[in-house]
């Protein structure tokens, strides 16, 4: 059975399959009887009329029947005044005869289809054996304010409604209400199972109940399908059970079983929110409620296609202006509902294309050629034809063709590829030139089995007028049907300012409306706050935050809860939760802190505290923490804690220097002593005892390079006095200046440390280091350098322990000692061998060629002499009191 959605709301509701009316107007009365008459001879009510009246509760329209029934019944009430009143006085001593009962007000139902080429308004009023039509109406847009079944020009259409229904008013009175069908451009379907526990006999509303389940079901199922951005942008304007199920075993209906777990399975079908908005505006603007609202093809298909047909495959096509809307029934029920965007109007528009024609003109051309009329028409250059109705259709047919070919592929993807056993066509794009035998041709259907259907009779419409036996007008009168059987209808609620649209089929709560606008109100909750997590001497431990408050929910001002019942305009405010805070933690919340004891450092009182690190550096009692922090606590027991704790080094003084360019360390250790003894910094501390913690001297170079003073340095006698001056083998320096092994090293100190090639020291260093000033060379003064009292040259070595001797004296003195020394001179020169010649640096010259060949020198002998001669140039006056003496009669150097 196919259902739709019902927008009028009240509170009284009732039976009425079996309502009798009576009325105390006899000619009413009369001509309600010879139609009760003619309908118990000719035509007994249908099964599913009957059927669908039990199921479905009808809502009554007192207030709308009133008003349109005051005018109808005015002159009838005078008469009966004035007959009543006459009896009364006549009979007045005899006992008072039983007044006859007012006639009961009708219910009413407007149905409007507004179309893509037309508005059609019917009005009628349900009776006891179905509904009788009152009133029908029927206008053309005069624009093109609607295409492909969507409004685009709503105060257009609105006055096209107006117009409708201020002529029905006329006859039929007042009118608040309409129920309406949608095209299904845009349509999206989705199918969805229920299920229930069922407890005893199953009722209609139980039945009813678990459709709707259905419905919210395919609702929920087309949100997750992320299929549409929005989901909540998109009503439910139709669905249609296709099976129930109860305890596994399918039935028709579920009305009166028993059981225990009742299914059912659903297709429900969306159109966007923008669609409905649009025809809800429009009927607003004539102060019109939306009273029902359905889907096109699912109207149709309740005119064309009753129940007991639907186990046949069948598709309906309603063919509109704009849009061709499709339903298949197969097993029972409706399984599918589809929409082609194209109509009617492809072919008014090829016309128009084909003859330069305005828009209606086309359309009025298409009509009459249709039917086979020949047509006078001028295009908008002024030309004027005259031409056979086959000379207008044969341009267009392959447009006609086009839109067979689009039904005929939607009737084959929502059948599943197979073929249908027949195809009814309605609406007024059905009666198209052709279209039936191309949808025919393309399914591979035999003649005959595509047919254009006529609304002759239909069940539960007592009789229908001659203006509406036509293909358009199946669905205003499925609308009107649809309308009468369903007691669904829209519940218009606000959520925070916005409004949106309930199924009201059942009593609904703040629940149903949060649903409906896709709103989940845990995220409006507040978050709990963000935990801290610590790792607590290398365990986790997570300290969680404060939980965040509850979203607060309103109902028309005051507070509510999900379960609390909305009813039309009811406005629902949501106040979104606080989120929740981040604790505070301090290290006095994750540890016990022990408590302090008192022991004695070189000889003063100090109190030892149990010892934290937050991430390594030192904390204290009553700390913030932070987040991922890393606490270690110590409880200081052990001598070298203890020291540390009081920013004494237990491993002693570290000083940071750099050697040779590279940063280096030297740690200078302490003496500690416990209670007078030496301990190791594992010994474990108690109350009151002694510790002493002796620093030891400041590092010196020796210390620190682990050089001795015999590597370093030779003791010599110099005038008399002991000196010690560098080895020539190690080189020290301290921050650019030279350094021995005693001097003091501070930390940050550059260091630099050299070993030479050279084996031994020379007297040029020896020199050097005892400063020896050498006279000048304008005083004619000339020296001679003895080590332990005999002759010696500047690049000889010198021993530790060695005395360093220079005699200065004239240069004349120096010659005559020489002269007179001759012999021994001589002799000595004899045993000892001839000393080189030297340059102007003191160097010695090279032998002349000749004489002797002398042995190549090394890399590093050449060092060595380069080295030599700085050390000269370094001396002041050293090197012109050589150059002087060379230009002497002998070198000083030399043996006369």
């Amino acid at each position: 059975m196919a259902k739709s959605v019902n927008k009028e709301s009240t509170k009284d509701t009732k039976e009425i399959a079996e309502t009798k009316v009576t009325t105390r107007s006899s000619r009413a009365s009369r001509a309600s009887k010879k139609s009760a008459t003619a309908q118990t001879v000719e035509a007994p009510e249908p099964v599913e009329a009957v059927e669908a009246a039990e199921e479905i509760e009808i809502i009554s329209q007192v207030e709308e029947s009133a008003e349109a029934d005051d005018t109808e019944t005015a002159e009838s009430t005078k008469k009966t005044r004035k007959t009543t009143r006459g009896k009364s006085t006549k009979k007045r001593g005899t006992k008072k005869k039983t007044s006859e009962p007012r006639k009961e007000r009708k219910e009413r139902i407007f149905a409007l289809d507004i179309g893509t080429r037309s508005v059609i308004g019917i009005v009628a009023e349900k009776e006891a054996n179905g509904l009788k039509i009152v009133a029908t109406e029927r206008q053309e847009h005069k624009t093109r304010a609607m295409l492909d079944g969507q409004i685009h020009d709503v105060p257009q259409v609105a006055e096209i409604i107006d117009n409708v229904k201020k002529a029905l008013v006329k006859r039929t009175g007042p009118l608040k209400s309409a129920a309406v069908a949608a095209a299904g451009r845009a349509l999206y379907t989705m199918t969805a199972d229920a299920d229930m526990e069922i407890n005893g006999i199953i009722t209609p509303e139980q039945e009813r109940a678990l459709d709707f389940a259905g419905v919210q079901a395919a609702q929920a199922k087309l949100a997750a399908s992320k299929t549409i951005d929005d989901p909540t942008k998109y009503y439910c304007v139709g669905y249609s059970t296709i099976k129930y199920d109860l305890d596994g075993t399918q039935l028709k209906t579920l009305v009166g079983q028993r059981g225990r777990i009742a299914n059912a399975t659903v297709i429900a079908t969306f159109l966007p929110r923008q669609v409905i908005d649009s025809m809800h505006s429009a009927l607003q603007a004539t102060k019109l409620d939306m009273r029902a609202l359905t889907l096109e093809p699912i109207a149709a298909i309740n005119v064309l296609i009753p129940p007991t047909m639907r186990h046949l495959n069948l598709v309906l096509v309603d063919v509109g202006a704009g849009t061709s809307d499709v339903a298949i029934t197969k097993n029972g029920s409706v399984i599918a509902y589809g929409m082609v965007p194209q109509a009617g109007d492809e072919v008014t528009e090829a016309i128009s294309q084909r003859f330069l024609l305005d828009f209606n003109v086309a359309e009025q051309l298409k009509r009459d050629a249709a039917h086979g009329k020949d047509v006078h028409f001028t295009d908008i250059l002024g030309a004027e034809y005259d031409l056979s109705a086959k000379d207008v259709l044969d341009p267009v047919l392959p447009n006609i063709k086009n839109l067979a070919d689009a039904i005929a592929k939607q009737i084959m993807e929502l059948n599943g590829s197979d073929q249908p056993q027949a195809v009814i066509m309605v609406g007024g794009g059905s009666l198209t030139p052709h279209l039936a035998d191309y949808v025919g041709e393309i399914l591979g259907l035999a003649p005959g089995r595509v047919a254009v259907r006529h609304p002759e009779k239909i069940d539960g419409i007592n009789e229908i007028p001659d203006e509406l036996k036509l293909p358009d007008a199946v669905t205003p009168l499925g609308i009107l049907k649809v309308a009468a059987l369903t007691s669904l209808h829209f519940l218009k609620i606000f959520v925070n300012n916005d409004e949106y649209s309930l199924f009201n089929f059942r009593e609904l709560t703040v629940s149903d409306a949060l649903l409906n606008a896709g709103i989940q109100l845990k995220k409006m909750n507040g978050r709990p706050g963000l935990g801290v997590m610590l790792t607590v001497n290398g365990e986790n431990k997570f300290i969680p935050g404060t939980m965040g408050t509850m979203a607060q929910l309103n109902l028309d001002g005051r507070p509510a809860t999900l379960d609390t019942v909305v009813k039309e305009d009811s406005h629902i405010e949501i106040i979104q939760g606080k989120d929740g805070t981040q604790p505070e933690v301090t290290i006095n919340d994750v540890l016990e802190i022990p408590p302090s004891y008192t022991v004695y450092i070189n000889g003063e009182e100090r109190h030892i505290d149990a010892q934290f690190t937050i991430n390594g550096q030192p904390a204290e009692p009553g700390q913030l923490l932070k987040d991922g922090d890393i606490i270690t606590s110590k409880d200081t027991r052990l001598l070298g804690e203890v020291l540390n704790s009081l920013n004494m080094p237990p491993m002693g003084r570290k000083i940071k220097y750099t050697l040779n360019g590279k940063e280096s360390q030297f740690t200078v250790s302490p003496t500690i002593l416990l209670n007078d003894n030496p301990a190791t910094l594992s010994t474990e501390v108690h109350e009151k005892d002694y510790i002493e913690y002796i620093e030891s001297e400041e590092p010196k170079l020796g210390n620190v390079l682990n050089v001795s003073e015999l590597d370093a340095t030779l003791v010599i006698y110099y005038e008399g006095q002991e000196h010690k001056i560098p080895s020539a083998t190690v080189s020290l320096e301290v921050n650019g200046h030279p350094a021995s092994t005693g001097t003091i090293i501070e930390d940050g100190a550059e260091v630099r440390y050299m070993k030479s090639l050279r084996a031994t020291t020379t007297i040029s260093d020896a020199l050097l280091a005892v400063g020896f000033q050498p006279p000048a060379a304008s005083s004619r003064k000339t020296f001679t350098i003895l080590v332990n009292n005999q002759p010696v040259n500047f690049t000889d070595p010198i021993k530790n322990g060695d005395t360093l001797e220079v005699i200065i004296s004239d240069i004349e003195s120096h010659h005559s000692s020489a002269a007179g020394n001759g012999e021994k001179d001589a002799s000595t020169a004899v045993e000892a061998p001839a000393k080189p010649q030297l340059d102007s640096n003191g160097m010695p010259v090279s032998p002349t060629e000749g004489s002797f060949t002398a042995p190549p020198m090394t890399e590093a002998a050449k060092r060595d002499q380069e080295r030599l001669a700085d050390k000269i140039n370094s001396i002041p006056g050293l090197s012109a009191a050589l150059s002087s003496s060379r230009n002497s009669t002998k070198s000083p150097f030399l043996d006369d």
